[in-house]
């Protein structure tokens, strides 16, 4: 049996893809590199390279999800929360997981807490719900 787990925050984010857009047209790659890790980053090169669209839809949803976690955690963007020590990644079954770096790996281990996301996206939004646990 597992021990009682706590839910610690809740958070959920919609995003639309025309604003991301928007932003990418005006500020180019220099946007991309403040929202995304450098995984994450090389994941959208690949998918704007052969699916400009799909590149800002994964954008996109990796926007929602660090805004959606930001909230579950209570901190908002504010330190150690930024944008690029929450990375959005992929277990080999697909779905998706929080890697935290840094500062913001050491707060929430700290208070030994665990997150689940989730992600999605329909042509003009993208949405994401998180679901912070103390265990």
């Amino acid at each position: 049996m597992r021990p009682l787990e706590l839910i610690y925050g809740i958070g959920t984010d919609l995003c639309d893809v025309r604003r991301i857009r928007a932003s990418f047209e005006r500020h180019g790659e220099r946007f991309v590199q403040k929202i995304l890790s450098d995984a994450e980053y090389s994941v959208w090169q690949t998918r704007s390279q052969r699916w400009p669209d799909r590149g800002l839809r994964y954008l996109a949803t990796r926007f929602s999800a660090k805004e959606a976690f930001s909230k579950a955690i209570g901190l908002g963007m504010r330190m150690p929360m930024t944008w690029r020590s929450c990375e959005v990644a992929r277990l080999p079954s697909g779905q998706p997981t929080i890697v935290l770096h840094g500062a913001l790996k050491t707060w929430f281990e700290g208070r030994q807490l665990r997150a689940h996301i989730s992600v999605t996206d329909e042509s003009d939004y993208a949405a994401s719900f998180c679901v912070v646990e103390r265990h």
